[in-house]
């Protein structure tokens, strides 16, 4: 088996009495993985190029410890491969371009593929990933790349088509509990399995955060195998939330948000706000995803949605935060028992695409407006009925371009203030007809 300067994996290392918890349990074999056991089964892709050592370029996608990189160490033990790893954090571009050219020469004159890991590979931006197609299209690099973010957004698309993606899923409780278990028999260290639990439901499906969480807690274990859950949570203070923004997760969180108004649940509404805040996201974003959703989602079922976004906007910007975030909450709750009607968003989309379509039609000459003479002699304005001076201050005439269709965009819906709107409109409708007999 060939082995790189650059490998991840060194024998001497998992004997050093200051090797972290996490990396004594690391699974040794692909078995031995916990938490997947879809991506590890008998039959799946994964096992047979592990079995076979044929391997093809794949993303492995997950969250936090999850195995990723367990993956990959089991992959470098047992291939024969050059394996050459790479962290997209700590190494620059002209690093991996380096190792490319060797495993260039090395597949023309010994007709050799170097598998090349490379950990966190969204860091590299899409010019960098660039540099990496050249040498997977020939088969002198085998890529293995791990990220924590959606490779369908995150690696380029001539990159991502030639790699397979393996999905790794967030670890159980159970899973992780397991993982505890196992851990508190190595260090010999007693544990009431109430703790484990509570240790496993604060670790947020990753095992390595887990047993770091074991691993400071341990001496006070050593001294109270069976403590009160408070403790635990004293000793380790306040956590930091599981959220990443401007990643993926912040996209999951502020959909859930949506949708939870859209479906008129206030209590979720206010949880996945919480969940946002808590973790430091910027007021002034989910203001601005809140106005959008008083005229996406409520629109004119009740136009004083829209009123109380961007007054709760003023709010934010006048007291500031926490104190903010109850104006931010009084919001959440009014959006999700507003009557709902996504009337305005149809009607809006249905014109822009007609806008699109039309836009060398010229504006009627009898809706112009006529300033100057030069306009006067040219007919701007001629004929334009002025509504005040008619009946009911209305007076029908055509707006759309002459060659253009009239259309109806706007369907008012059957709740709240639209149900007033509606009756406003067949009355205009039923004046045009008249109009129109006469």
């Amino acid at each position: 088996m060939k082995k790189d300067q650059t490998t991840l994996f060194e024998e001497s290392e998992l004997s050093s009495k200051s090797t972290p918890l996490a990396e004594k349990l690391r699974p040794q074999n692909i078995e031995s993985l916990r938490g997947q056991q879809k991506l590890i089964a008998p039959d799946s892709l994964l096992q047979r190029m592990i079995r076979t050592q044929k391997y093809h370029s794949f993303i492995l996608w997950g969250p936090p410890g999850t195995g990723k990189t367990t993956i990959a160490r089991i992959i470098e033990k047992s291939a024969p491969n050059r394996f050459v790893h790479f962290s997209a954090v700590l190494s620059g571009i002209n690093d991996v371009k380096g190792v490319m050219r060797d495993a260039d020469y090395m597949h023309r004159t010994r007709n050799e593929a170097t598998i090349l890991f490379i950990d966190e590979i969204h860091r590299f931006n899409k010019s960098q990933q660039d540099a990496f197609l050249p040498y997977v299209e020939s088969g002198a690099v085998i890529l293995i790349g791990a990220t924590t973010e959606n490779p369908s957004f995150e690696v380029i698309p001539a990159l991502l088509s030639r790699c397979h993606v393996f999905v790794l899923e967030m670890l159980s409780e159970e899973d992780l509990t397991q993982i505890l278990a196992k851990a508190c028999a190595e260090i010999e260290l007693e544990c009431s399995e109430d703790a484990k639990i509570w240790i496993a439901s604060q670790s947020g499906g990753d095992a390595r955060r887990a047993l770091n969480y074991l691993e400071l807690l341990a001496p006070y274990l050593r001294q109270n195998p069976y403590p009160p859950a408070g403790d635990l949570a004293k000793i380790l203070a306040k956590k930091t939330m599981f959220y990443d923004k401007n990643r993926e997760e912040h996209y999951n969180l502020i959909s859930a948000l949506h949708k939870s108004l859209r479906g008129s649940d206030p209590q979720a509404g206010l949880y996945w706000l919480a969940r946002m805040l808590e973790a430091g996201e910027d007021p002034l974003y989910l203001v601005r995803r809140l106005i959008r959703f008083a005229s996406e989602d409520v629109g004119l079922a009740d136009p004083n949605a829209l009123v109380q976004a961007i007054t709760v906007k003023d709010t934010i910007h006048f007291i500031g935060m926490p104190e903010a975030s109850n104006a931010l909450a009084q919001l959440v709750v009014y959006l999700a028992t507003a009557p709902k009607s996504n009337s305005l968003y149809v009607a809006y989309s249905e014109a822009a695409e007609d806008a699109r379509k039309t836009s060398h039609l010229g504006v009627p000459l009898h809706i112009r407006n006529a300033p100057t003479k030069l306009m006067k002699e040219l007919e701007y304005g001629k004929d334009y009925a002025y509504d005040h001076e008619y009946e009911h201050k209305y007076h029908y005439q055509k707006y759309f371009p002459d060659k253009m269709k009239e259309k109806v965009y706007y369907r008012p819906g059957e709740y709240g203030f639209e149900k007033e709107i509606e009756k406003r409109l067949e009355w205009w409708r039923k004046l045009k007809d008249e109009q129109n007999k006469k």
